[in-house]
């Protein structure tokens, strides 16, 4: 009646043992590290930068616990926070020799204490919230200038291309600042020119002039509170393109919001990995495509000589220069999805999938450019290099497009990262960057997990004076509980915050009512003249109706609380959501292995240690007494 099978038992000693190793790197703490990691996409950190890093550490007499290559970046963990600021600050006089074009990020971090046994099972400890153990903050600012430059440049093309669909010829089209300036031969022309691009560009204000050398001319400028549009959604494009790099990030509970005109304040609460996050926050990338320019003049001025009117000089990635004409093709906000894969010869490659305008403009282009080179081109903080330039075979349909040749997986990998979190409208700046300490300071964490202890402590104290041996197991299930929980916390790389610790304090007292149903129905049945193992069978049984109904309209709540809540409060939800089923788990599960493996075996149970069983008339139950 009261025996569980072989597998059950097995099943709870699995998930203890899986409890335990995944809760006990929270145990080991973290050690101050110093992390490097590269800073253009073009320069890809190896193995190698390991014994860079060494030796720079040994030329400034410091000794570090060990330096590692580990993903993209080398760590090196130092015994004090002392040594880590000199390390930081060798580290980075070795790597960046000019820090105006610094290729290497050089940050502060902490590195979990745990042993290599642990990483190696991938048990990792939680992250801690920003009011527990802070996070990475950042003030940048977006560049107002270059969203209109853009949009001026934008509407040069958009011009060219609705003046060529109707046939009205022009003398040439130049961008002077942020306005726009269209020459013609002729009067009607020009008139023609102007009736189509008023009811075209309804953003744009246009005048008529004459131009030194008699042509005449249509000067396009944008409209005050056209200008005022573009800027906003330039800021608010930054501010969702910042969201989905964090989300890209996994990063818990972020705080991306806009400070005044043209700021944007972003703290990543709990960010163990400071250098990737400046790498990927940081890239202030807008993604350009550009044709090639591959005259007589272009290969001139690659060797050495003048640039051609109407291009620029930019690096290859192999190394070399590459001529490009300044006309814009497509722009990241082109792009729907990037996706890393592999091409027909089994190379690293980036997938790349084009909206309904910008798969009609690259078809347009690949079909006039057939056996052309087309570069693509990366900006970071107004300096332009060029990803990949490959050779147009044929005419590119369908929206899809792939990036292939002379890039590693890793690679291939990033930049779909960056192409699919999607194209900046105008660049920015980290003006501040600052790794903030707790909000409340070191008191905070220590009165968290005080109140979380004491309230265990006292929990457990009357569960098992109230009902004795019974208490003692609600006691471990409930210690079983908390371990699972860690540990489910900990396997989601959870960032805990102090309504995350509320919420874990209060999953203790919400997962001892479970205990509290089933031993007050186990004393019921004993009430009622049932046996022992009857009272327990039926105590177990007959309770868990109840303790589903009420953890099920809790969750409920959880639940809604995750859907619309935000920041501080979802993170109380995950909190809660996880304890009530974590608690249902041990509250029923693991108490009865506990209450079948003491009671179970003995078939002529006389008693019971439940505490007093109380009955209404006063006299005592007909099957021997409450304590065993």
């Amino acid at each position: 009646m009261n025996r569980y099978p072989l597998w059950k038992y097995l099943l709870l000693a699995f998930a203890l043992v899986v409890g335990l190793v995944y809760t006990l790197p929270n145990f080991f703490g973290e050690a101050p590290a110093v992390q490097v990691s590269s800073a253009k996409p073009t320069l890809k950190i190896d193995s190698s930068m390991v014994g860079r890093v060494e030796q720079a550490l040994k030329a400034a007499g410091i000794q570090a616990d060990f330096v590692q290559f580990e993903g993209n970046s080398v760590k090196a963990r130092l015994p004090d926070t002392d040594t880590q600021i000199k390390a930081k600050d060798a580290i980075s006089k070795a790597l960046n020799v000019d820090p105006n074009d610094s290729g290497y990020i050089v940050a502060l971090n902490l590195v979990s204490r745990s042993p290599q046994w642990l990483k190696s099972l991938h048990a990792l400890p939680m992250y801690l919230g920003l009011d527990l153990r802070g996070g990475v903050h950042f003030l940048m600012q977006v560049d107002m200038k270059a969203a209109l430059t853009k949009k001026a440049e934008s509407l040069t093309g958009d011009i060219r291309t609705s003046l060529r669909d109707k046939n009205i010829r022009h003398a040439g089209i130049t961008r002077d600042g942020n306005s726009v300036e269209v020459r013609f031969r002729d009067a009607e022309t020009r008139t023609a020119a102007l009736k189509l691009l008023t009811d075209t560009q309804g953003d744009v204000t246009w005048a008529q002039g004459s131009a030194a050398n008699g042509d005449l001319l249509l000067t396009g400028t944008l409209k005050p509170e056209s200008m005022r549009k573009v800027q906003e959604a330039a800021l608010k494009q930054n501010i969702t393109t910042l969201h989905n790099r964090v989300n890209e990030l996994g990063v818990a509970e972020p705080v991306i919001q806009q400070q005044g005109l043209d700021r944007v304040v972003v703290q990543l609460p709990g960010v163990q990995d400071t250098a990737k996050a400046k790498d990927i926050i940081g890239r202030t990338a807008t993604l350009e495509v550009r044709m090639v320019d591959d005259s007589a003049e272009a290969a001139a001025a690659a060797a050495g000589g003048a640039v051609p009117f109407g291009t620029e000089r930019y690096v290859e990635r192999g190394g070399g220069p590459l001529i490009v004409k300044r006309q814009v093709v497509l722009t990241g906000e082109n792009l729907t999805d990037a996706q890393p894969g592999f091409d027909d010869h089994q190379q690293p490659a980036v997938h790349l999938t084009l909206d309904a305008k910008g798969a009609r403009i690259f078809r347009d282009v690949t079909r006039e450019n057939v056996n052309k080179r087309m570069a693509i081109l990366l900006f970071e903080k107004g300096k332009g290099e060029v990803v990949t330039a490959p050779v147009i075979r044929a005419e590119i349909g369908g929206g899809r497009v792939q990036i292939s040749g002379r890039m590693t997986t890793q690679e291939a990998n990033d930049t779909a990262l960056l192409l699919r979190a999607g194209s900046l409208a105008a660049p920015m700046e980290i003006i501040e960057e600052r790794t903030i300490g707790p909000s409340q300071g070191a008191d905070n964490i220590a009165k968290g997990f005080a109140s979380v202890t004491y309230g265990f402590a006292a929990i457990a104290a009357f569960m098992c004076m109230y009902y004795m041996l019974f208490g003692v197991f609600s006691t471990l299930a409930l210690a079983f509980n908390l371990l699972m929980l860690i540990a489910v916390l900990s396997l989601m790389q959870a960032t805990l915050s102090l309504p995350g610790i509320a919420a874990i304090a209060l999953t203790l007292g919400m997962a001892i009512d479970s205990n509290v149903l089933i031993n007050e129905r186990v004393r019921e049945e004993l009430r009622g003249g049932a046996s022992p193992q009857a009272a327990i069978s039926a105590g177990y049984e007959r309770a868990w109706a109840t303790i589903l109904d009420s953890n099920i309209t809790t969750l409920i709540a959880g639940l809604a609380l995750l859907a619309f809540g935000s920041g501080p409060i979802r993170g109380f939800a995950v909190v809660h959501c996880l304890g009530i089923l974590t608690s249902m788990f041990s509250a029923v599960m693991f108490s009865r292995g506990l209450v079948n493996l003491w009671y179970g075996r003995q078939k002529k149970l006389k008693s019971v240690s439940i505490g007093q069983v109380w009955r209404p008339d006063g006299g005592t139950p007909p099957v021997a007494g409450p304590q065993a």
